[in-house]
């Protein structure tokens, strides 16, 4: 089947709905006008296949029992994952009522279907979690063949142990939550703790954005580099980073005295006279990241980089960035940037799209993930 062309279509008006049933909300009202609204329809119909084809094809533009689809919290992300794997984002529809429960409807057959979803529970985290669970739920009794649930940012990770008394373990729950709508498989990328893997009782693939990051660097070829770790616990992701580009590793001991509150103590390494490149997870209010920077330079540093898997980048986070003395930081598009972000020219961003792509054609494939970081 050649690849179909799709258009975006405009959702249609309530008065074109009116074949629809009177349930469709709790108080008979149609969802408002001003929803978060996706559907794609192919330009053309295709042929359909004998029932004697439909069995895994080497190429998924040919295969029907395979499918992915889009939340609204990284549409782009999923339509470049599509464009990779050459097939087109499924046909839905999402929209919010007024008092802003989210609607959502399948608009396509998927009985049967290996379906992949893709969703980062990026801000506003507790609204585009709840969609992720309604999709896979409408998937569900929509008899999907299996959900593949693709989490390139996932969200509440960061709480993932009893640190304090009468605390909850949210990445826990998230995970409890994520299988009990529907999930039957789950892929991440950069985990915060590799160690999440274990709260799940379904099958999961952790990817790494290291590949695509490293990539970069190494193009670059900085002279005099060495690569540092803000914290003790980012010492395995650094030390992998430091030996993928051959470069020396240093590691900044810091203290956290509050929520979102760092204080650097010192820099455990020589990095006088070098070009350091900060390697984070996650830059989230960019106060850990700018004072990392700060005593590296003050230790005589010439220059300083930086690079994140994902860029939350929440609170004074963007202004923070624009005003210090980084020169770059670069970051992957698991989570879509601010606009004021955007605006940001140290601020880069690459794509992971083709990593997750070839990552979601190997899950179907059923052959090795692994093989992505050989």
């Amino acid at each position: 089947m050649n690849q179909q062309d799709t258009t975006a279509v405009p959702f249609p008006s309530s008065d074109h709905r009116s074949g629809e049933t009177s349930n469709s909300s709790r108080d008979g009202s149609e969802p408002t006008k001003q929803a978060a609204e996706f559907v794609l329809t192919p330009a053309a119909a295709s042929p359909t296949k004998a029932p004697s084809e439909k069995k895994r094809s080497s190429r998924l533009s040919d295969d029907k029992r395979f499918k992915i689809f889009s939340g609204s919290a990284n549409r782009p992300l999923t339509e470049e994952i599509g464009k990779f794997l050459g097939v087109p984002v499924g046909e839905t529809r999402l929209q919010r009522f007024s008092d802003g429960e989210t609607h959502f409807q399948l608009l396509e057959n998927v009985r049967g279907v290996d379906v992949f979803l893709v969703q980062p529970t990026c801000h506003p985290v507790d609204q585009n979690l709840v969609e992720l669970l309604i999709m896979m739920d409408a998937l569900r009794r929509a008899s999907a063949g299996r959900i593949t649930v693709v989490v390139p940012y996932y969200g509440y990770a960061r709480q993932d142990r009893k640190d304090r008394p009468r605390v909850a373990i949210t990445s826990k729950l998230v995970a409890d939550l994520l299988a009990t709508a529907g999930a039957n498989r789950a892929l991440f990328v950069d985990l915060h703790a590799a160690q999440i893997q274990g709260f799940f009782n379904i099958p999961v693939d952790h990817l790494f954005a290291s590949p695509v990051l490293v990539g970069y660097f190494r193009d670059l070829q900085l002279p005099n580099l060495t690569v540092v770790s803000p914290d003790a616990g980012g010492v395995e992701r650094a030390r992998f980073f430091a030996k993928k580009l051959e470069v020396p590793l240093a590691i900044v001991d810091k203290r956290r005295t509050d929520i979102n509150v760092t204080e650097v103590m010192n820099v455990i390494g020589d990095v006088r006279g070098r070009t350091c490149l900060i390697l984070d997870d996650i830059v989230d209010t960019a106060g850990t990241l700018i004072k990392t920077a700060d005593a590296l330079l003050e230790q005589g540093a010439e220059k300083v980089y930086a690079c994140a898997s994902h860029a939350v980048l929440s609170g004074p986070a963007v202004e923070r960035i624009a005003a210090s003395r980084l020169e770059e930081l670069v970051v992957t598009n698991t989570i879509p940037l601010s606009e004021a972000a955007q605006q940001v020219s140290k601020i880069k961003v690459l794509s992971i799209a083709g990593l997750l792509g070839r990552a979601i054609e190997s899950i179907h494939m059923e052959t090795s993930v692994s093989t992505l970081f050989n």
